[in-house]
């Protein structure tokens, strides 16, 4: 079972650690102490801590928590220890946090093409792909296409009332 929290300037190490783990670099990027510190001071973006019970197994940081628009953006997520399980139920976990407790209407997020297993894991929470920007993204020194997917408040409230609808029954 998976726990969520806020994340607080004593998590960064943590944070850090996990972004800079092998393989990572390919797909999430990282960013300096001193980046993440003014993040969470800025108010813009929101951090969480997926927690398995006292342990941290993972974290996300989120640009445009609580926006007045509705649209959120999930712009990092990683797990300490990959394919350990805990992804899609912190994925989940956190959508719901953002749908529950925000008046988000899009919640959004880009990955690379390329990374199968990642795009599985969104779909299977609700993302939906709806398309490639091409050069969207500057990392290790040049542009790469990023895959757009995104959620949509009326979508998650679907999955999460699986009453029948139109009469049916």
């Amino acid at each position: 079972m998976i726990a969520i929290a806020p994340a607080t300037e004593s998590d960064i190490p943590f944070i850090m650690r996990t972004e800079r783990l092998p393989g990572y670099e390919a797909f999430i990027g990282c960013s300096d102490e001193a980046q993440h510190r003014a993040r969470m001071a800025n108010g813009r973006c929101a951090h969480f801590i997926a927690w398995d019970g006292e342990r941290p197994v993972g974290f996300a940081i989120l640009r445009d928590w609580n926006a007045a628009d509705g649209i959120t953006l999930l712009m990092r997520i990683a797990m300490a220890e990959p394919n350990a399980g805990y992804g899609k139920a912190f994925l989940r976990a956190l959508t719901d946090k953002v749908f529950s407790q925000t008046p988000c209407y899009r919640f959004w997020l880009g990955q690379f093409p390329d990374n199968a297993r990642a795009r599985h894991v969104y779909e299977a929470v609700g993302f939906t792909a709806e398309g490639i920007a091409r050069g969207n993204v500057f990392l290790n020194g040049r542009h790469h296409d990023e895959l757009i997917l995104a959620i949509l408040r009326p979508e998650w409230e679907a999955r999460r009332d699986p009453s029948p609808r139109h009469g049916r029954v």
